[in-house]
């Protein structure tokens, strides 16, 4: 079976983000996405979230230039004002031409 080496990646924010970055993802490059809903607490304690410490977690598939598209991205727009973290994986994928 063949695989394809492309980058995952995740992205853990204030549920009410959901929509907005969903939209952003696809217009910078990502063919689709997984939204699970997810807890935890940070550095700050628990995400300000109803209940408290509930977050989000996108994810998509992307090649190495959507995936630094989509970091910068959300760099520059969530990080300041928004409990937001975002991190890149590398993963071997099957049916590599479904996400890139």
């Amino acid at each position: 079976m063949s695989r394809t080496t492309l980058k995952l990646v995740t992205i853990i924010a204030e549920p009410v983000l959901e929509e907005q970055l969903v939209g952003e993802l696809h217009r910078l490059g990502a063919r689709g996405h997984t939204v699970s809903v997810a807890h935890g607490a940070g550095s700050r304690g628990l995400h300000a979230a109803d209940p408290p410490g509930q977050v989000i977690r996108v994810e998509c598939l992307v090649t190495p230039e959507v995936a630094d598209r989509i970091l910068d991205h959300v760099a520059g727009h969530y990080f300041e004002d928004y409990s937001v973290v975002a991190f890149v994986s590398q993963v071997e994928v099957v049916r590599a031409g479904k996400y890139a």
